[in-house]
């Protein structure tokens, strides 16, 4: 069974950067792509960026250049550094892992207030 705890969240003033983390419990996380993904009041979950067991990464269009996503397999535990962070990312952040059979597992959520 996968569980994944997030940690890192805050308040922060605009132009400001925080760094999300999210350990996986579970065997072969490796193996599996994870994701962060965010979800701001009255709005739909949406996602911010994604990793890949190759590494690869793909990132929404509001973020890129700003955030940067890393995963060590060593620690089960990817990362997301958010920088240059305006109001409109305030939000709850999701650490997701898609496992290869296509089953999404999902942290508890961090909240980030970004706000003067």
């Amino acid at each position: 069974q996968v569980q994944l705890v997030e940690s890192g969240g805050g308040l922060v003033q605009p132009g400001g950067s925080l760094r999300l983390s999210c350990a996986a419990s579970g065997s072969n996380i490796w193996l599996n792509a994870m994701g962060w993904y965010r979800q701001a009041p009255g709005k739909q979950r949406e996602l911010v960026a994604r990793i890949t067991s190759a590494f690869r990464t793909n990132y929404a269009d509001d973020v890129k250049g700003r955030f940067t996503i890393s995963r060590d397999n060593a620690k089960k535990s990817v990362y997301l550094q958010m920088n240059s962070l305006k109001p409109e990312d305030t939000a709850v952040y999701y650490c997701n892992l898609q496992s290869r059979v296509g089953v999404d597992y999902w942290g508890q959520g961090t909240q980030v207030t970004v706000s003067s």
